[in-house]
């Protein structure tokens, strides 16, 4: 397990590239979770802390692919039927108990063992059985139906790597070889708050002036997604005692703090203040829109992120910045979402030097291709433009002004929720 470095977000001020703002952060932040063994069937949406190395083939002898026949290919005459006797059934999990003879053909059964010598299946709906005889029509090609030993998994191995998501395949692929217990990762333990004298906990009331608190909610969502275990520390009053006396509780039982809003460069604020007689804050100048200043920093030994205020900006910024620094500290080494291209549904102007993200649905275009549809509202505060999008057109830095039917990278919402 590695410990962050006193200081590790110390940072510059220039205005960064965000490729450069990842790099810097991938090398700078490591695990920080410990691991443990958990039953097999727990282990799912887990990221697991070993390499699972196969003991055995899979599958572990060559099989039949169908309910059929299995038979000799050098018995079958080229031009014509051919008739053979059926002296064997073979059904799965119950191999034939004595060697194959040529000109015989065993009945077989889907996933039943081939013996050695029988290289061929025919599917039964292409026999026609005349009393103890099988019908064989011409045609064939050697070796159909038939599953060879190890072609999906070879003995010695490596199928699940350190550091992967184990979605329900990785789990059945573990379970093929044997595994009924893995070692996984620890849950990052982060502690999510909000701070501000407008901002109200939907539980209670809202009075004029005052708002509900929706980004603590979104945050914690986003995080527990991604297998962390959350803290709801609350709306914390305007007050630096109290600020930093729950900062330092939290950093105690944390692996993580975060928060939105309230941490700007150059504003008096008391969680500023807070995090920094605990600690360490710095504030990354990230060439994006939407979004501001990231705040990162460390109280004690245990990192803080503060996000932008604006629930959009807050949402594309923990997706794109935190999202990747959440799976780091995780021990995951995926932590790079996949883009797709597709073509864009309508005019966009842009200047280049900064990374943009474009809320958009997806239509199907008159050839049934993919076509994005850019979502009409733009501003950083309207929520419910997220919710009514299927994820994010990202534009590079040096993307400049296009028409239509320009290809772009999209981004789906689901690619940033694991």
């Amino acid at each position: 397990m590695t410990q962050l470095k006193d200081d590790c977000f110390a940072y510059g001020d220039e205005l960064t590239p965000l490729d450069r703002a990842l790099d810097l952060l991938a090398d700078r932040v490591g695990r920080v979770v410990g691991t443990e063994t958990v039953p097999l069937a727990e282990a799912l949406f887990r990221t697991i802390a070993e390499d699972v190395v196969a003991p055995r083939d899979v599958p572990p002898h060559d099989n039949s692919a169908v309910d059929g026949y299995a038979v000799f290919f050098d018995d079958l005459d080229a031009d014509d039927e051919t008739r053979l006797p059926v002296t064997a059934r073979i059904a799965a999990g119950h191999p034939l108990d004595r060697p194959a003879r040529r000109g015989e053909a065993l009945r077989i059964f889907t996933g039943a063992p081939l013996p050695q010598g029988p290289d061929t299946v025919f599917m039964q709906e292409d026999c026609e059985v005349d009393g103890d005889t099988v019908v064989l029509k011409p045609g064939i090609k050697r070796g159909a139906n038939r599953r060879f030993r190890a072609e999906d998994v070879r003995e010695g191995a490596v199928i699940v790597a350190d550091g992967t998501f184990l979605r329900p395949q990785e789990i059945g692929v573990a379970a093929s070889v044997g595994r009924h217990s893995l070692c996984v990762y620890e849950p990052l333990r982060v502690a999510v708050f909000s701070t501000g004298d407008e901002i109200r906990d939907p539980s209670g009331d809202a009075p004029p002036g005052c708002v509900f608190d929706a980004n603590r909610f979104t945050i914690m969502g986003l995080l527990k997604a991604l297998g962390c275990r959350v803290t709801d520390l609350g709306i914390l009053p305007d007050d630096l005692d109290a600020i930093r006396g729950a900062l330092a509780g939290a950093a105690a039982g944390h692996h993580l703090l975060i928060t939105s809003g309230g941490v700007s460069l150059g504003e008096e604020d008391h969680v500023k203040a807070a995090v920094q007689a605990l600690g360490s804050l710095h504030f990354w100048r990230v060439a994006i829109k939407p979004g501001r200043p990231i705040a990162l920093g460390q109280v004690g030994e245990t990192a803080f992120v503060g996000l932008p205020g604006n629930p959009v900006a807050a949402m594309v910024t923990f997706m794109r910045i935190a999202r990747p620094m959440v799976l780091m500290l995780s021990g995951r080494r995926d932590v790079e979402p996949r883009f797709f291209r597709v073509a864009a549904g309508f005019d966009f102007r842009k200047k280049k030097g900064r990374r943009e993200w474009l809320r958009a649905r997806l239509e199907r275009g008159p050839a049934g291709e993919l076509v994005a549809q850019q979502h009409p509202a733009t501003g950083s505060g309207v929520l419910t433009s997220m919710v009514e999008s299927d994820g994010l057109i990202e534009l590079g830095e040096d993307t400049g002004p296009f028409e239509a039917g320009t290809a772009v990278d999209f981004l789906p919402f689901n690619e940033v929720s694991q």
